[in-house]
């Protein structure tokens, strides 16, 4: 049962880390842009629900991965579910619930890979869990600046 939650995990897991670069390289409009987009929600429920699955079996070595996973499909079904009802402000809620859950699922990625690469587990293992982080953060808060809605500017006379 755990090795075929981890091959589904690991197959939706690159699904996803592709599906999200397309999505964010892709022009934004209906097309390749919102397919991309579904394809990468539609992974990551499969990755949660791995992910989750996974942590609860092997507890003692694997619980980092159901908080990892519950908050990164959080943030991924926040950008989803703001993009299809559109409230007030929706795009702000979009651009961070997709890139914050982005930087979650590389975030998994390096974590439980570097220490299988014997020149990168020399360093500080903290370093692998805030990198992503560190790097996304800024690039979240810039991508939100560009598609700032105008503001409405009333004239004073």
């Amino acid at each position: 049962m755990f090795s075929i939650l981890l091959i589904t995990h690991i197959v939706t897991g690159i699904v996803c880390l592709i599906s999200g670069v397309i999505a964010m390289s892709a022009s934004k409009k209906r097309g390749r842009h919102t397919l991309s987009g579904e394809i990468y929600h539609g992974s990551y429920v499969f990755v949660f629900i791995t992910a989750v699955s996974m942590s609860i079996i092997h507890w003692e070595e694997s619980a980092y991965l159901f908080y990892i996973g519950v908050f990164s499909y959080a943030l991924a079904l926040l950008g989803y579910v703001s993009s299809k009802i559109r409230w007030t402000n929706w795009l702000r809620s979009h651009i961070g619930g997709m890139l914050g859950s982005y930087i979650g699922i590389v975030t998994a990625t390096i974590v439980v890979n570097v220490p299988k690469i014997p020149v990168l587990n020399e360093l500080p293992p903290l370093l692998f869990w805030l990198l992503p982080t560190i790097i996304g953060t800024p690039l979240i808060y810039r991508v939100g600046n560009k598609y700032k809605p105008k503001q409405k500017r009333m004239m004073a006379r």
